[in-house]
């Protein structure tokens, strides 16, 4: 696999926008990341360092509070080493130091706006999207208002979008009503991956249309990959739309995009642990 290239460009609303020089490219991705007294994000680096490809963080990276420090001494040591081919979303921990300061001090431009902290990039054929779900995330609230626009002038066929809280889960936090609004804007205009972390599992639901009804044509396929290394939570109600779950073992998504379709595999840190893989193809505009 070649190396990602990326040029960084001015977007809509000051999006951040690399572009990637290849036909394919991989992301790997993880959210709820780095507890300093559990081992779970070195073993997940362990992973990210043997396979090339882009990481996404969904949030939770640096806990008890997202501070600094615990960026310093708890998330630097395990995947600090990816931090130049990472890109982040903010989840609720960053959010317990005011304005999740440390989460975009350490970060840097590559988290959006300090005031915003969503963003949009472009990843091979791939027009891929940040979201912040801590703020307001309302039909008309500025973030998606922003989303709309920057999706609407997007010429992508492929669209991916990242955030912590998921639209639709199992786990122990559930469903996340507050994130309707992306959700809808998103199918509306042929997205057709969203990823999500918050609850400690991993998880894969049919693809869903605007309102969680199953739409295996035009649906958006959702996963929940909260296993970058915290502890687990094995429990939680199983969706009816939910088809695959684990719980038991830490783990990155590996996402393999062409231009028209992708590939997912979960890489567990454990081999034969767990395995979930499947292809697709792109949704594309409606």
């Amino acid at each position: 696999m070649n190396a990602l290239l990326c040029q960084y460009v001015p977007s809509v609303a000051m999006a951040q926008v690399a572009t990637a020089n290849q036909a394919d490219s991989v992301l790997l991705v993880a959210g709820d990341v780095a507890q300093c007294s559990v081992r779970g994000a070195q073993l997940t680096a362990g992973l990210i360092d043997r396979t090339a490809g882009t990481v996404l963080a969904p949030g939770d990276l640096a806990y008890q509070n997202g501070s600094l420090k615990d960026f310093t001494q708890c998330y630097e040591p395990a995947w600090g080493k990816f931090k130049e081919r990472t890109w982040p979303a903010p989840g609720n921990h960053e959010y317990n130091t005011r304005d999740a300061a440390g989460y975009f001090e350490y970060f840097g431009s590559r988290a959006g706006e300090p005031d915003k902290g969503y963003y949009s990039i472009t990843i091979g054929k791939w027009h891929v999207v940040a979201l912040n779900s801590n703020i307001d995330t309302g039909p008309d609230s500025e973030q998606v208002q922003w989303l709309r626009k920057v999706l609407a002038s997007h010429p992508a066929t492929c669209t991916l979008a990242f955030w912590h809280h998921p639209r639709f889960s199992s786990g122990l936090h559930g469903n996340h009503r507050s994130m309707a609004a992306p959700w809808e804007t998103l199918y509306q205009h042929g997205a057709s991956i969203v990823i999500a972390g918050h609850d400690h599992h991993y998880e894969r639901f049919t693809p869903l249309n605007g309102k969680g009804e199953p739409d295996d044509t035009r649906g958006i396929r959702s996963f929940v990959v909260g296993t970058g290394g915290a502890r687990l939570y094995n429990f939680g109600m199983r969706n009816s739309n939910s088809v695959a779950w684990n719980g038991t073992v830490w783990g990155v998504l590996k996402l393999t995009l062409h231009t028209n379709s992708y590939d997912w595999e979960f890489l567990p840190v454990e081999d034969g642990a767990y395995h979930d893989a499947g292809t697709a193809q792109c949704v594309g505009k409606k």
